[in-house]
């Protein structure tokens, strides 16, 4: 079992639990609790259930860290009207703040922003036990927004970077956790490598994410930005990028006379939630991996020690 699910099963759910699957109307057995006396504030003015709760719209707040950044307004709109004509047909997840004195969003934003903007009064909630640490709140909203397909690409990107940076994560690992391709992990941090011109691209639409991915593999940012406008302009396929990268990637540089290779630049790995950097005093990959091997001696003579004394 991975972290991510004992932790899920450790609130007491799953996701799809969060997302209403499998779950039967709410009791109608509600108690409402009393006005005064002893009343914990994060109950005053909750209706709960056997397993759902009947929160004041006006109580609940958006998590500011969510991966998602951007709302579609005319789908607001139209899931508003739906929420209006047919009412809430799924609770959202929510965890009470001490500080704020608030609920805080954990999974549902959308439909919580829609009900605002129905001016509903109350909203279903399963209300989320016990204190989350930043990575398993990231972990659950990223759950929630990939099921639903709701992320751009690279806001996907930038919330699989933030698990990885707060949990220690490696790519692969992000992909275990979470259940999906370690492929389409590793494809989906080298957008955040392109510079932010063509990161835009990717989100607006006019350049897809396979594509882009493709493009990042030239190493010039200049030259990924006029191979993406090639792309967008002339609408090349992917295929045809492909071969559009082999080519700029095999050219000489641009100068006069014969081209000389220039000095070789520095690279950087994102490896286990942390980054190596390497600088080549020659250029290759060749060179870069000698580097790497001798590195990686050096950490075994520092280690021998250690596993000797402790033999």
């Amino acid at each position: 079992m991975g972290k991510l699910e004992e932790m899920m099963r450790g609130a007491g759910t799953n996701v799809g639990e969060s997302m209403g699957a499998g779950r039967q109307s709410p009791s109608v057995h509600r108690a409402t609790a009393p006005a005064f006396g002893g009343v914990p504030a994060r109950l005053q003015g909750v209706l709960k259930a056997k397993d759902t709760a009947e929160i004041p719209v006006d109580r609940i707040q958006p998590d500011p860290d969510q991966p998602r950044e951007e709302f579609d307004e005319t789908a607001l709109d139209h899931l508003a009207e739906s929420l209006k004509t047919r009412g809430q047909l799924q609770p959202i997840r929510v965890r009470w703040d001490e500080g704020q004195g608030t609920y805080v969003v954990v999974a549902g934003e959308r439909r919580w922003r829609a009900a605002v903007r129905a001016e509903l009064k109350t909203m279903t909630c399963v209300i989320q036990d016990g204190v989350l640490a930043p990575g398993e709140m990231l972990a659950i909203q990223l759950v929630e927004n990939l099921i639903r397909e709701d992320l751009k690409p690279i806001e996907q990107a930038k919330a699989y970077r933030s698990l990885m940076e707060l949990n220690g994560w490696s790519a692969r690992q992000v992909a275990r956790e979470l259940a999906i391709d370690h492929t389409g992990v590793t494809r989906a941090l080298a957008l955040l490598e392109l510079p932010a011109a063509v990161q835009a691209q990717v989100e607006e639409g006019a350049l897809p994410p396979a594509t882009a991915y493709e493009v990042s593999k030239l190493e010039d940012p200049e030259q990924q930005r006029e191979v993406a406008a090639l792309v967008v302009q002339d609408g090349l396929s992917r295929a045809e990028t492909v071969e559009r990268v082999r080519q700029v990637a095999k050219a000489p540089k641009k100068g006069r006379g014969v081209a000389k290779a220039g000095p070789p630049r520095p690279r950087t790995f994102r490896v286990g939630g942390g980054k190596v950097v390497l600088e080549p005093k020659k250029v290759g990959a060749e060179a870069m991996l000698a580097m790497v091997e001798e590195v990686a001696a050096m950490l075994r003579a520092e280690l021998e020690p250690k596993e000797q004394e402790a033999a």
